[in-house]
């Protein structure tokens, strides 16, 4: 659940403070910016964007397989000699 703080400021507050603004604005909180007591302009949250589905099957024909074998299982002799630091 999220509650929204409403914070009033005026406009030599705001262009003196806007990146501790844009922080309040960040935690859910809305800033009323006022112009000689008369609010002009709201500062709030921007609505969540919407992910766009992933496509499947985008990369298809992208990739390189180098080595076919590359997830074949080492034989004892490439272990030993990968442990030994020769491989």
């Amino acid at each position: 659940m999220l509650y929204y703080i409403e914070v009033n400021v005026t406009a030599a507050f705001a262009k003196a403070n806007l990146p501790e603004l844009l922080k309040a604005v960040e935690r859910g909180e809305s800033v009323t910016i006022s112009r000689y007591n008369k609010p002009v302009a709201v500062l709030s949250p921007a609505p969540e964007a919407a992910k766009p589905k992933r496509k499947l099957g985008t990369l298809r024909g992208k990739i390189k397989i180098i080595d076919p074998n590359w997830a074949a299982p080492m034989t004892d002799e490439e272990v030993e000699a990968f442990v030994e630091g020769q491989y």
